[in-house]
């Protein structure tokens, strides 16, 4: 055993001894002429660069090998008994690499002609995987030693480097690419597991296949950069969980943020019916999908910055749900309890489930949890001033917000004042004592005003809002002021904008400025966003008197909206909330256009409209309604008033059908005046801003003789007045 051992080490200190001699002759320039070196055309001493001319202190070089180079050296040596020409220049490159001598290991490297030596390196590869397979003494040995071609696989990728340290990024790219396409088309199925272990091929294929995307990057080439992602992520590498996680998480950041569209995969292996991402953030949710998958799967270690990342990618495809399903997916304790509340609460909140939201918000600020959440409390006030039913609790959401904000930025208070506005402008519409809802207005307006104060006047929300309330409380002129302080502030670039500027001048009557308004509006907005702006033209050119007009205009709605569906029925992802709204808008263009022609009394094509609206929604108050002033309007009231009734059962607080079952039973005569009054007084309690409400109110009490007349004046009054203020579309 011990003759062993110390032949072993007279070999070994054989090796050194030759590999010293290379090393020296490499370094000196001398030429040295020994039996291991295979001759070559010309000499490493006539073609090889003087190192010394590159080092930082020339005459003062380290001759001293690197460990690591020697025992890769010496692994070819003992296979097969010599160092060739490129072996050696790969261990002398790499030496200069590691001294920092860059340009000079870089002309080293250029001096390996990799391509002559890429057919050897293949069949050495391609052989290591299959000889253990059908392995025989007749079988010939593979043409290089498998050390031999990681030592030059590892050249390959330090002249990558060397390139990408002088800013030569596509070269550098190009090169490192070289040293996957070899390993790729060697074997095609992928590396075995523990392939190159004793050696460190696998530790330099790790390190191209993370350098290569960030060359291309560099290289100011993202189609490549794309694809060497690809490349990465589809080959059998056999990286590190780890590094993979790390890859998949710089493709998705490249995919979201880089710019630049990258064409649909083409898997070799895909199975038919499989999903295939049709665009970048397609692509990059499925990547980051898959690192919280394996996060759960306790395979890699959590990382906060791929849930933000996903966040945004889900978001911006309108896929909030599935943002919320991740949330809720994720092991305890990785997201603090808090966060995911409120993260579920944006989250469905985007998706038109305000109460789930309100819900999540309420045990957020819950006094065990964190009452003192400012954004939880301002996004709690700001859900229940969209929903009247809750605007007693959205004030008081505004209230403690602002408690919490004493001596903070005068921009976040603002946004709490605007917030609680808007709930106390909601509370004023549910409230039936005149003082309170006067009250309620006055505090809503005041709020209003601080906000855009504390703000200067620079928050296109605040000022929308401004603009709405005073419009809403009949203060017309300062409602214009501010709409169009807001459309100068956007630049005209919201459509809320435009449409609230439309509505106050058609409330002062001024139809041909808010027509004007209107058709400015659709120079600057897409076709797919024009439907509002072209019903409420339509209602303008209505109001003038223009019904041919108006019928081309909501003939052209309707052509809009029919190509848009086909547009996005033919794979375009079209978002649920403005799928939703397209859809109402359809129906009620439907119903507006069989209104006008019932005015023009052609039935047919009332009938054909209201059919069109029935194939959309057979439920709908509205239809109904409009089905009903038809056959009011050919006189069959007692049919018209089966229709009101049956509005009613859809929608019970149907103000247009209270009014109209009013109309046709008060001219029947068939009811009292008490229960046509009933109907009357709901529809006014539901909307005090009706002017056909109070107007048919006041005939009723103008019926009941002198005894009412001060009724009757008062509701006349009211009705006249609501009329000259009223717009063509309500403001809210």
């Amino acid at each position: 055993m011990k003759t062993k051992n110390w032949i072993k080490e007279q070999r070994r200190a054989r090796v050194k001894q030759r590999l010293g001699k290379i090393m020296k002759c490499l370094c000196s320039g001398e030429q040295l002429i020994v039996d291991e070196i295979v001759p070559s055309p010309a000499s490493l001493a006539t073609k090889d660069y003087a190192v010394g001319a590159y080092s930082p202190h020339a005459g003062e070089i380290d001759l001293k090998p690197d460990t690591g180079n020697i025992e890769e050296a010496e692994s070819s040596l003992r296979e097969s008994g010599y160092l060739n020409y490129e072996e050696a220049r790969a261990l002398m490159g790499r030496y200069e690499y590691q001294k920092g001598n860059i340009e000079a290991a870089l002309h080293v490297f250029e001096g390996i002609d990799i391509a002559a030596v890429t057919p050897k390196m293949r069949l050495t590869l391609s052989r290591r995987v299959e000889r253990p397979k059908r392995f025989s003494q007749s079988d010939a040995a593979p043409p290089m030693s498998i050390h031999a071609v990681s030592l030059l696989l590892e050249a390959v990728y330090l002249k990558a480097k060397s390139l990408q340290a002088l800013g030569r990024y596509k070269e550098a790219a190009q090169s490192c690419k070289v040293i996957l396409d070899i390993v790729e088309s060697s074997l095609p199925e992928g590396l075995p597991e523990n392939f190159g272990a004793d050696c460190k091929l696998q530790e330099t294929l790790n390190k191209a296949v993370e350098l290569l995307p960030e060359l291309w990057k560099l290289a100011d080439s993202p189609h490549e950069a794309i694809l060497s992602y690809r490349q990465a992520l589809l080959y059998h590498w056999n990286l590190e969980e780890e590094t993979t996680a790390k890859i998949q998480k710089e493709f998705a950041i490249f995919l979201l943020y880089s710019g630049s569209e990258a064409s649909p995969p083409n898997l070799r292996s895909q199975m038919d019916g499989s999903f295939v991402p049709r665009n970048n953030i397609e692509e990059a949710i499925i990547l980051l999908m898959i690192l919280t998958r394996k996060v759960s799967l306790k395979r890699i270690d959590w990382d906060p910055s791929v849930m933000d990342h996903l966040s945004y990618a889900l978001s911006v495809s309108g896929e909030l749900r599935a943002l919320a399903n991740q949330v809720e997916g994720l092991l305890p304790g990785l997201i603090d309890r808090k966060e995911t509340y409120l993260t579920l609460a944006y989250c469905y909140y985007g998706e038109t489930e305000d109460l789930t939201a309100l819900n999540l918000l309420r045990k957020l600020l819950h006094n065990k949890e964190d009452p003192h959440c400012i954004p939880g409390l301002l996004m709690a006030s700001k859900i229940c001033g969209e929903n009247p039913e809750y605007s007693e609790e959205g004030i008081d959401f505004a209230q403690r917000a602002l408690e919490d904000l004493v001596g903070r930025c005068d921009e976040m208070v603002g946004v709490a004042h605007c917030l609680l506005g808007i709930s106390l402008s909601a509370h004023s519409r549910s409230v039936i004592v005149d003082d309170e809802k006067v009250k309620r207005q006055s505090e809503a307006l005041q709020s209003l005003e601080n906000a855009g104060t504390l703000t200067r006047m620079r928050d296109p929300n605040i000022v929308y809002h401004l603009s709405l309330e005073n419009a809403v409380q009949g203060k017309l002129d300062a409602a214009l002021h501010y709409a169009k302080c807001l459309l100068k502030l956007e630049g005209g670039s919201n459509l809320k904008g435009w449409i609230l500027l439309a509505r106050v001048l058609s409330a002062q009557k001024r139809f041909l400025d808010a027509e004007n308004i209107v058709d400015a509006a659709l120079d600057q907005t897409g076709k797919w966003n024009q439907g509002e702006l072209l019903r409420l033209k339509a209602k303008i050119q209505i109001a003038q008197g223009q019904l041919k007009n108006a019928i081309e205009t909501y003939t052209q709605i309707l052509a809009v909206l029919q190509v848009q569906n086909k547009s996005f029925g033919s794979g375009k992802k079209h978002l649920k909330h403005n799928g939703n709204h397209d859809r109402t808008l359809e129906l009620e263009t439907w119903h507006d256009l069989a209104s006008v022609y019932i005015s023009l009394s052609q039935w047919d094509d009332a009938e054909i409209c209201l059919s069109k609206s029935e194939a959309i929604s057979h439920h709908s108050a509205s239809r109904w309604h409009v089905r009903g002033l038809l056959h009011q309007a050919k006189g069959l009231n007692k049919e018209a008033l089966k229709f009101f009734r049956q509005a009613l059962d859809v929608e019970p607080t149907h103000v247009p059908s209270l009014v109209s079952i009013a109309v046709v039973l008060r001219k029947l005569g068939s009811r009292s005046s008490a229960v046509v009054r009933s109907f009357l007084t709901e529809a006014i309690r539901l909307d005090r801003m009706n002017a056909s409400a109070w107007y048919n109110l006041g005939l009723l009490y103008k019926d009941e003789g002198v005894a009412s007349a001060v009724e009757s004046a008062e509701c006349f009054e009211a009705a006249a007045f609501l009329e000259e203020t009223s717009p063509l579309e309500p403001f809210t």
